[in-house]
């Protein structure tokens, strides 16, 4: 390939239009499997609510509700908390902003590989960051008891962990994650948890527990799972102190009154999170073993992505390239996951016409390499 043809890969997954524009082709001509979004698109009620609230002149003209008070009602119903134990901001680093801001952290420990914007807001709010390398051997497994013993020995007062973790899609099973809170507790270590993908195993969430565990606090977002990130809504659960703690350093007005009524609407459709559960298992296992007939070797997974290592002769900075080039398909690059190995990719899990597509193209281009 060209070398002119180079760029570095994008930060994040989702850019399309940067690539496009680099690659010079149509953006509505990429397939993005660098995003991890539910590729049914959001509930029919969503649509629904935004149709009803721009109907309505109020819903621009007026200000959003400053407490956001139906918004935590609706979240609290559905995490089985109460509205004082949530704090809400336009997405998820905001929110950890103010937690570091809140609370006095001065040494984390942050398990790699992981998401980036992590190790950045650490940093930006002047915490001291302790790497801890979880090792693909183990399939990125946490692991409590080493954990706790690296905090220890590096005198971290907090550290960040990822249920499912990313990129890795690794599970750690809610009563292991809750042992390692309780012995932190005992040592007064403050745990930060970022539960984004849990809405694929929510029988794993710590939301509940966090109320009542004064050393943690739980991470959630909506915009992954129901297919809404334009809309950038997360909440944070945790003790009510802690809550009012967090919302003193959240801007005002963080979520727009459509947003809200939105974010509502997809919260409450019990059915649409059912079926997304079921076809997102149905798309893994399939892809899982067409990954698997390509010797391309894959993970243990609990969400709606995979963490793809290809044989050693795959070079796959040219691989991504081609993809898009080729076959028009957008792979998430890994390479600035910190502590991850050269050899990587990320693919998110998208409907069956668009998953055999993708194993198509990995075909034709893993084949002409």
């Amino acid at each position: 390939m060209n070398e002119s043809l180079h760029i570095p890969p994008p930060l994040h997954g989702g850019q399309l239009r940067h690539i496009a524009t680099h690659y010079e082709t149509n953006v509505e001509t990429l397939l993005d499997f660098s995003a991890n979004i539910n590729p049914d698109g959001p509930p029919p009620s969503v649509g629904t609510a935004i149709q009803w609230a721009l109907a309505n002149p109020a819903t621009l003209t007026a200000y959003p509700e400053l407490e956001l008070t139906e918004l935590k009602q609706v979240i609290a119903g559905c995490d089985g908390v109460q509205p004082e134990n949530i704090a809400v901001a336009n997405g998820f680093v905001p929110l950890l902003d103010a937690t570091l801001r809140a609370l006095p952290i001065k040494r984390c420990l942050l398990p790699v590989p992981s998401f980036s914007e992590y190790r950045r807001t650490l940093e930006n709010a002047a915490v001291a960051v302790t790497p801890y390398l979880i090792a693909p051997e183990g399939n990125f497994s946490y692991k409590p008891d080493s954990i706790f013993q690296s905090m220890w020995d590096n005198d971290c007062d907090a550290v960040l962990l990822a249920n499912p973790q990313n990129p890795s899609g690794a599970l750690c099973e809610a009563h292991e994650m809750l042992r390692l809170v309780e012995r932190a507790k005992d040592h007064g270590i403050t745990v930060l948890l970022d539960e984004a993908f849990i809405d694929y195993c929510p029988a794993q969430s710590l939301s509940k527990q966090a109320t009542e565990q004064p050393n943690l606090i739980v991470f959630r977002s909506v915009t992954k799972f129901f297919a809404v990130p334009g809309l950038r809504v997360a909440y944070a659960v945790c003790a009510s102190s802690k809550a009012q703690m967090l919302n003193r350093f959240i801007a005002p007005w963080p979520v727009t009154a459509l947003a809200s009524q939105a974010v509502c609407a997809a919260l409450l459709d019990g059915a649409y999170a059912k079926r997304t559960r079921s076809a997102n298992e149905r798309r893994r296992l399939w892809l899982e073993e067409q990954f698997n007939g390509l010797r391309i070797e894959t993970y243990p997974c609990a969400a709606n992505f995979f963490l793809l290592r290809f044989p050693a002769e795959v070079d796959v900075r040219t691989l991504w390239e081609r993809m898009i080039v080729e076959e028009h398909i957008v792979l998430r690059s890994c390479a600035n996951f910190e502590g991850l190995a050269t050899g990587h990719l990320r693919v998110a899990v998208r409907s069956e016409q668009e998953n055999e597509r993708l194993i198509n193209g990995l075909k034709r281009v893993i084949t002409s390499c």
